[in-house]
């Protein structure tokens, strides 16, 4: 089924029902069944070794979060509005009440998700949804990347979320828009030593993942396997976040 762009998100959303959505998930974020999934890629140093990783069920976003979103919070919690709000060059601020929100740190994006009763995605379930379902993959719909798929450079800047097609587990934009925060600390060399189980990334670093690439972002650096350590004060024009939450352990459906 092809998805035209710019198809506002509440109709996107009742037309990709999610496998095994239940009426305790809110309509704005998908269960994705737990499973597991070859981690990584054999491409940079920081992306290997490819080993298999294993994930409870949980639930995510099924978009970025938006101005709209985030300006709510900050009202509730008398926070600073984002770094560029108000920039329209950018797509910040209240006029594009449906643009993912950047000018953000990872404490800002951690502090939304606690307010949400939710929390950021570790860098594992990340991936894992990212790939929706397909294994081996180079983006969350296959190994052909194309504008009508995803929102990356050359691009004219941010665009509302759901534009896209969704992936194979109803999530939009984990390819573009924006990149992402995730809950891990970054070591390049995390993957020699992760657990298989539900990791949740090396001790303290000075640095913090971010996951998906933006919509200034080559194809390369979307691909669902690429990582990426900033600090976690930093604000970019083109990194956002979603939410993530603990939910069902059953694990994803086989054939037959």
């Amino acid at each position: 089924m092809t998805t035209p762009r710019f198809v506002p998100l509440l109709t996107l959303i009742a037309a990709f029902p999610v496998a095994g959505s239940t009426d305790e998930a809110p309509s704005k974020t998908a269960v994705i069944p737990g499973g597991s999934f070859i981690m990584g890629a054999e491409v940079e140093d920081d992306h290997m070794p490819p080993h298999e990783v294993t994930v409870d069920g949980f639930v995510m976003d099924r978009h970025e979060v938006t101005n709209a979103e985030y300006a709510e919070f900050c009202r509730e919690v008398g926070r600073n509005d984002p770094e560029f709000w108000g920039i329209d060059e950018l797509e910040s601020g209240p006029d594009f009440p449906d643009h993912p929100v950047v000018g953000i740190t990872w404490r800002d994006a951690a502090d939304y998700c606690e307010w949400r009763g939710m929390r950021l995605p570790t860098e594992a379930e990340w991936e894992y949804a990212a790939r929706g379902g397909l294994d081996g993959k180079k983006w969350p719909w296959g190994d052909e990347l194309t504008p009508e798929k995803a929102n990356y450079n050359p691009s004219d800047g941010l665009e509302p979320v759901g534009s896209y097609p969704p992936n194979g587990y109803g999530l939009f934009d984990m390819a573009g828009n924006t990149a992402e925060w995730v809950a891990d600390f970054y070591d390049a060399g995390y993957y020699a030593v992760s657990p298989t189980e539900n990791p949740t990334g090396p001790e303290k670093t000075k640095y913090r993942s971010v996951r998906g690439g933006g919509w200034h972002s080559g194809p390369y650096c979307t691909r669902v396997y690429r990582r990426l350590g900033l600090l976690a004060y930093w604000v970019d024009i083109a990194v956002g976040f979603r939410c993530a939450g603990d939910g069902p352990s059953a694990e994803a459906p086989t054939d037959g």
